[in-house]
């Protein structure tokens, strides 16, 4: 039996077994499955703080011209000059508004607020709300899961169905 065993060993015979080389596969093909989800979930978080740092450079804007002028601006060619790396025209960040903030019987004066949004590669829709002056005044914070606008056509900043926050960690 050892001169058997001893035989093989010289022969000098290398090489795996389908056994072996299955059961490589089978090891990468689990690694594989955990990671696939992993990195999806993390495409899709980058995804969503493009689009938040997209509305957040141009509520930045917003507030350069709000300085020097005392209004809020919806015109993309007003914005441009001063964030020339966004496109206002609803890639990165479009300017929904600008108009007053109806909340009861508070509300800001004419082009004292506006709204912001960008829609995220992944399908949410993100939103700021600057209100300078007002029982809103502060900036809000908002997203829309299915991807709606939340920043209303007309007649308010606040879309119906979009939950605003005032800290950014609590709605984004």
């Amino acid at each position: 039996m050892l001169l058997k065993i001893r035989e093989r060993l010289q022969r000098g015979e290398e090489g795996f077994t389908l056994i072996e080389l299955m059961v490589v596969v089978l090891i990468i093909a689990i690694l594989i499955a955990i990671a696939i989800p992993t990195f999806l979930g993390a495409r899709k978080r980058a995804q969503d703080k493009q689009a938040q740092s997209n509305i957040r450079n141009g509520l930045t804007a917003e507030k350069t011209y709000y300085v020097d002028k005392q209004a809020y601006t919806e015109t993309a060619t007003d914005l441009t000059p001063i964030e020339s790396s966004l496109d206002y025209s609803g890639t990165d960040a479009s300017v929904r508004q600008v108009q007053p903030v109806l909340a009861g019987a508070q509300a800001a004066s004419d082009n004292q607020a506006v709204c912001l949004q960008s829609k995220s590669k992944s399908g949410v829709m993100f939103g700021i709300v600057d209100v300078s002056s007002g029982g809103n005044a502060g900036t809000w914070y908002g997203k829309s899961t299915t991807g709606a606008a939340v920043c209303a056509a007309s007649g308010t900043l606040f879309a119906a169905g979009t939950t605003w926050f005032k800290d950014a960690s609590q709605g984004w």
